[in-house]
């Protein structure tokens, strides 16, 4: 972690490098990108959550289970 007087030279460098009118600029870009990036990290949990809900769920019984699916047996061409 740097000391109280690191930072104060590194926001005097960056002063000195973007001047005084580009650091808001900067700052403001630099915030929405850490929204964008917070907001698509919420996404990825989501449909992470999502999916191991979907896997845990047990599984849904088929429509018709009242009436089982008769199969009909091939006729014999026997005399």
């Amino acid at each position: 972690m740097p000391g109280g007087f690191e930072i104060v030279i590194l926001v005097l460098v960056i002063l000195l490098f973007f001047g005084a009118k580009r650091i808001p600029e900067l700052a403001r870009g630099l915030g929405q990108g850490i929204n964008e990036f917070r907001k698509a990290s919420d996404d990825i949990k989501k449909e992470i959550d999502k999916g191991n809900e979907e896997i845990n769920k047990p599984p849904k019984p088929p429509a018709n289970s009242e009436e089982p699916a008769k199969k009909e047996e091939p006729k014999s061409d026997q005399k």
